[in-house]
């Protein structure tokens, strides 16, 4: 394969819209590999919840970044992004095509555009500061830390959920050393061209079928064990606080555990902030660049007239094997 521009497919789209059967069916046609970019399945012990493609579903198809860290461990933007570039680095020396399956667009949007968060893996005073201030808040730390970041930096506190406290510390840290806001940064990494010779499409159904087919999805995984699968995770040591259990099937399940609901309240809120989460998906794929929407309605609802599409615009954009 040549040095430049090299090939890289991208599936993404709304939870529960069909993204992993249609992905690996396509890696199979292509004679590619699939990375996942989705922030729960790098977890092992979190299978249910995250509803994690299977070996069988797998089909033969090598997946990267799923099972490949703890539930404790600190997962974000820039460890995927680093984890990534490994995987692509494999794919490419194996021949292959990359495929990117998975709903996270931040992670993809890093991945993509090669964008620089400007992490300094070095602490400093203010860093130090900051996560002292954490420590001493305790639970109110995350609002607190999350209005300071929204004074100096609107846009950065408006990606940064108030939970990712680290992030959140990361973009105060950089306005108070630099005077800029890493939002700004950001936005300028994004505009950068892509290295990519690349296709980014967007699976997408009616909203109606999709909420639907999300609320299925919630009442498979409460028969599949998902309160057996949350109670071993706490039994493991993990709590609230890890990146791993503000996941969403996760932290709602903590709390019917910890009493704070009952289970059926739990399964209520899964389900309608699972369509939130899906409604915000779509707002942010929406505004990406050099998007292509599939609506299944638009291939009569039949997955193989959808891969025959993103087929035949790979042979038109030479996203071949070389």
């Amino acid at each position: 394969m040549s040095e430049e521009k090299r090939p890289l497919v991208i599936l993404t789209g709304p939870t529960a819209a069909g993204k992993t059967h249609l992905s690996i069916a396509l890696a199979n046609m292509l004679s590619g590999e699939i990375i996942s970019a989705d922030s729960m399945q790098v977890y092992r012990h979190m299978d249910i919840g995250s509803a994690k493609v299977t070996p069988g579903e797998m089909d033969g198809v090598p997946h990267y970044l799923i099972d490949v860290l703890d539930p404790w461990d600190s997962f974000n933007v820039v460890t995927f992004q680093q984890m990534a570039k490994e995987a692509l680095r494999e794919i490419y020396s194996h021949g292959r095509i990359p495929v990117i399956a998975g709903g996270t667009g931040f992670y993809i949007q890093a991945l993509l555009y090669d964008i620089d968060f400007k992490e300094n893996e070095d602490s400093s005073p203010v860093r130090r500061e900051l996560e002292a201030l954490a420590e001493r808040e305790g639970e109110r730390a995350p609002q607190l830390l999350h209005a300071m970041l929204r004074q100096v930096d609107p846009e950065a506190a408006a990606q940064i959920h108030a939970n990712n406290i680290k992030r959140v510390i990361r973009a105060i840290e950089y306005f108070r050393q630099t005077g800029e806001k890493i939002s700004l940064h950001n936005q300028q990494e994004k505009e950068k061209e892509s290295p990519y010779n690349f296709l980014y499409y967007v699976l997408n159904t009616d909203r109606a079928l999709l909420y639907e087919r999300i609320d299925r999805r919630v009442d498979l995984m409460m028969e599949q064990g998902l309160v057996e699968e949350v109670k071993a995770l706490k039994d493991m040591g993990c709590r609230r606080g890890h990146t791993s259990m503000q996941g969403l099937g996760y932290k709602e399940i903590l709390d019917y555990l910890e009493g704070r609901c009952s289970l059926d309240e739990a399964v209520y809120i899964l389900k309608r902030d699972t369509r939130h989460f899906a409604k915000r998906q779509l707002t942010w794929f929406k505004r990406e660049r050099d998007v292509r929407f599939l609506n299944l309605p638009d291939f009569g609802g039949d997955v193989s007239n959808v891969l025959k599409r993103i087929l035949e615009d790979c042979a038109k954009q030479g996203i071949v094997l070389q």
